[in-house]
This record gives structure tokens, C-alpha cells and sequence, in this order.
């Protein structure tokens, strides 16, 4: 499978599919292709993952697309920001945001991830409900803005902001802290809470949330 990824800040991968390789995305996934590929809707692993897909912000079914001979599909990101790519071998696993899948070779498997602490799901800002993607395969996702990679070592920790973390191994471990002394929470301008995701493991932050997009243009828009 070849591909490449353009567009910038509103990208989309483009994918080369040689005669019977085939690609699953979220229903409907699929931006515009050229030559004989076949679509189907699939509900793969029943219907527990397929509802599981529905709490996780994704479509009850997913879109698999196969090519009959030479095919050139694409898929575009719903929001500026990026495209990653990640090939996960057997039983490899990766933790995403909501709705960040993209699109991924045909024998990846898709779940739900429920977070083993239920605060760190409420108040964290990336949901007590979040995807799994489980390989072999490869695996895009997007990314809101710009996207920045930390390898982290065993017991290593990153703090970051509420809902900025977009994507990690699943050997890490997500969990939220208050924030310390009342002039912070009150004055400090960063929130309540603070998101530790801890080590080993590759974890994958976001510049760019939408909602803090809909924060920043709500004014605005009570102003009209």
C-alpha cells in the first residue's frame, strides 16, 4: 500500500490500492476515489464493538473499500490540523481521541477503551470513553492542528492542558490532577484541571482542541 499526504493544514491522505487490498473508514469516510473499487458497509466483530463504536463517537458500521485493479481513494481530515500514520504490529495497540480515526488497512480492529479511572474520563477533557485500535496494520488519524510526538520512558510523566492529548500507546496511562493554590485556578488562566499521562509509551498532543475553537468564536457569535 502506497500513499501520501497533502493539503497542509487541511489535508488528506491519498491511498494507492493495488487489485484486492482493501481499506476500512468510518461510514461514508471516503473523500473521492478513481478506478473499480467496491464499497460495502460492514459491522465487523458483532454487535457489542459495533455499539461500543457508537460511545466512542464513531458510526454503528464501517465503510470497507476494495480495489478490483488499480485504485486511487482518498480520505480528508474534518478539521485543520494533521494526518499521522502509525503501522502497529500484532496486537499492538493505540488510544485515540474521539472520532480521530481516519482510516486504516482491512484487519485492524476497532473498539472502545474505557478509562480504568472514571475522574480522569470526566474531567480530563478526552472523555471517560475513547477509541482502541488494536494491529496488525496502519492505522491514520487526525489530528487537530499541530501534532507533537514524546517517546516517554517508564515512570516518565507529561502535563499538558485539558483535551490536548489526541493519541497514545496503550502502555500508557492517562489520569487528571487539580490544580494547586486558589490564585491558580482563579487567575492562572489554565483551568482546574491539569491531564498526566505517564510512561512508557508514545504519546501523541494536538495544538489546536475544537472546543476551544467554539470558545474563542462564541462571543462573537452571542454578539450577533
Amino acid at each position: 500500500m502506497k500513499y501520501s499526504i497533502k493539503g497542509g493544514s487541511l489535508p488528506a491522505v491519498i491511498i494507492n490500492l493495488e487489485r484486492g487490498e482493501s481499506l476500512i473508514s468510518e461510514a461514508g469516510g471516503r473523500t473521492w476515489s478513481r478506478g473499480p473499487v467496491v464499497s460495502e458497509a460492514k459491522a465487523d466483530g458483532g454487535l457489542g464493538k459495533s455499539l461500543g463504536r457508537v460511545f466512542s463517537g464513531e458510526s454503528l458500521f464501517l465503510s470497507k473499500y476494495t480495489a478490483e485493479g488499480p485504485v486511487e481513494i482518498a480520505f480528508a481530515s474534518s478539521f485543520p490540523g494533521s494526518i499521522l500514520v502509525r503501522q502497529l504490529g500484532p496486537g499492538e495497540s493505540i488510544i485515540l481521541q474521539k472520532s480521530a480515526f481516519l482510516c486504516g488497512s482491512y484487519g485492524i480492529e476497532l473498539s472502545v477503551f474505557f478509562q480504568k479511572k472514571l475522574g480522569a474520563g470526566l474531567v480530563g477533557g478526552e472523555g471517560f470513553i475513547m477509541q482502541k485500535v488494536t494491529g496488525p496494520g496502519i492505522v491514520f488519524a487526525e489530528i487537530d492542528g499541530f501534532c507533537q510526538e514524546y517517546d516517554l520512558q517508564a515512570g516518565e510523566q507529561i502535563v499538558c492542558d485539558t483535551g490536548v492529548l489526541a493519541m497514545m500507546d496503550s502502555t500508557c496511562n492517562m489520569d487528571v490532577r487539580v490544580v494547586k493554590g486558589i490564585k491558580n485556578v482563579l487567575f492562572g488562566g489554565e483551568g482546574l484541571f491539569d491531564t498526566v499521562i505517564s510512561g512508557p509509551g508514545k504519546v501523541y498532543l494536538q495544538t489546536m482542541t475544537i472546543p476551544r475553537i467554539a470558545g474563542l468564536i462564541s462571543p462573537y457569535i452571542a454578539a450577533k
